[in-house]
């Protein structure tokens, strides 16, 4: 998850990157031009914008106003840095979602925002983890289930054997119907007398 800093080249923009970076944030810099800053807002995915307004102000305001409104990026939360004050009202009209904000403040939010989202992090992790464990479990216990319809069932541990079967019982005549048909004595043809 990252943030998307835009500020055009300047001499002030490395320290301000590195007073956000001090947040806890990733913080992925580029100029508000296009389409580069589209294309790197397509690509990371980030989860809030900044845009510095000190240079260029009524292009750092369609910039902002693009950003608000497209698909990749309309749900990002839109911070807006240095606005000049004859702007802030129609900056206020056309973006009203976005937040004026000074550096500490962003600061702030995103440490704020970096929290929130690796505590989002850690539940989703432990709720993924759960599932697996009684995804296993569930697994277990259908093999277990599984086995016990394909295996007769064990007998108890103090299972007395079975008696041995008496001549002539029906036992007796299954024993001798078993044995291999190679001990079996082919019949003799009767003699006449």
């Amino acid at each position: 998850m990252s943030v998307l800093y835009l500020h055009f080249e300047t001499d002030e923009r490395a320290g301000r990157l590195a007073r956000l970076q001090k947040s806890g944030a990733h913080v992925v810099v580029a100029e508000p031009r296009w389409p580069g800053f589209f294309e790197l807002a397509k690509r990371e995915k980030p989860y809030a914008i900044a845009i510095d307004f000190s240079h260029a102000p009524s292009h750092s305001l369609e910039t902002a106003d693009y950003m608000s409104k497209a698909k990749e990026t309309r749900d990002a939360a839109l911070f807006l840095l240095r606005v000049p004050a004859d702007r802030q009202e129609a900056v206020q009209r056309r973006l009203p979602k976005a937040a004026l904000v000074t550096e500490n403040e962003l600061s702030g939010k995103l440490a704020e925002m970096e929290r929130a989202a690796e505590e989002r992090a850690r539940q989703k992790k432990e709720a993924a983890a759960a599932a697996k464990k009684a995804a296993r479990a569930a697994g277990a216990a259908a093999r277990a289930a599984a086995a016990g319809k394909a295996r007769p069932p064990a007998l108890p541990a103090k299972a007395k054997p079975a008696a041995k079967a008496k001549a002539g019982t029906p036992a007796a005549k299954k024993k001798a119907a078993k044995k291999p048909a190679a001990s079996v004595k082919k019949p003799q043809p009767k003699k006449k007398k």
